[in-house]
């Protein structure tokens, strides 16, 4: 009990009274499980009406969800910022890659889902493509690959980024044939970075979506694999990313009849880990 009380000279107010109670500490393994930070980009409604397409905002918004109902798991928080069509610019992906970066400690992961159209300039360096890009002026209006990576370095626990970028050069005029996706999977994936990264396609491989799920077929494996738990693949009760790897690979290559295969590159410095609960 605490009491308080206000006087002024020969003057005294009414004693205040509050009561504590004392709820008692967390549980220890409350306190010691990492928590789990993640930015989730999409967008389908670009102002550029010729880059317009299905679900990427929407693969974004289910992405959040799913890792939003992991809190309480293998993890004590989890904290998801969320952009979604014309709230994508430069300025709003680097800040939100900027507080990833602030936030997430050594015993921390950090998820990165990027979904939309991605493009290479002439001198092949990747860009991802905000809502409002400008394709005269990339430099100041898109994400390069140098962007993402500058911000996944200065992230001290680990870290997961999943591409779902569809290519669109073939949607503008005077850019190269598609992306080469590999080349910039090694490129972040590089030791030295310790990055993870899954992306929806491989070579020069168009990423596809799905009107059936409203989603990105990539991401709807993605979401499948985590949320439903069907990346369980030992039945452990947990996600591995190499048992995500492995379910994601078969069942895009299932809902593409083929034609998509996705690709996973894990520096031989980062072992396999569970970053997930099974539901």
């Amino acid at each position: 009990m605490i009491s308080s009380s206000a006087s002024s000279g020969a003057l005294a107010s009414e004693v205040a009274r509050v009561r504590l109670v004392y709820a008692g500490a967390p549980p220890v393994e409350q306190v010691l499980k990492p928590k789990l930070y993640a930015v989730t980009i999409g967008v389908s409604d670009y102002v550029d009406p010729d880059l317009r397409h299905g679900y990427a905002a929407d693969d974004a918004r289910g992405f959040a969800a799913v890792l939003l109902r992991q809190n309480g798991g293998l993890y004590s928080d989890v904290q998801v910022k969320t952009l979604a069509d014309r709230e994508v610019t430069r300025a709003s992906v680097v800040e939100a890659l900027d507080w990833l970066g602030e936030s997430v400690t050594a015993r921390d992961v950090a998820m990165v889902l990027i979904a939309g159209h991605g493009v290479t300039d002439e001198k092949q360096n990747y860009w991802f493509l905000p809502a409002d890009v400008s394709m005269k002026h990339l430099s100041s209006s898109a994400v390069s690959q140098d962007d993402i990576l500058r911000a996944m370095r200065g992230v001290y626990g680990k870290a997961i980024l999943f591409l779902d970028t569809c290519h669109a050069n073939q949607a503008v005029a005077g850019a190269r044939g598609p992306v080469d996706v590999n080349s910039v999977v090694n490129e972040l994936a590089k030791t030295e970075n310790g990055l993870i990264v899954f992306s929806s396609s491989q070579g020069r491989e168009t990423s596809s979506e799905s009107a059936q799920f409203g989603h990105g077929d990539f991401t709807e494996a993605l979401i499948e694999g985590v949320d439903l738990g069907k990346a369980d693949l030992l039945h452990k009760g947990v996600i591995t990313v190499s048992g995500l790897d492995a379910w994601i690979a078969d069942r895009v290559k299932q809902l593409t009849e083929g034609h998509q295969h996705p690709v996973m590159s894990r520096p031989s410095t980062v072992p396999d880990f569970a970053f997930a609960v099974a539901k």
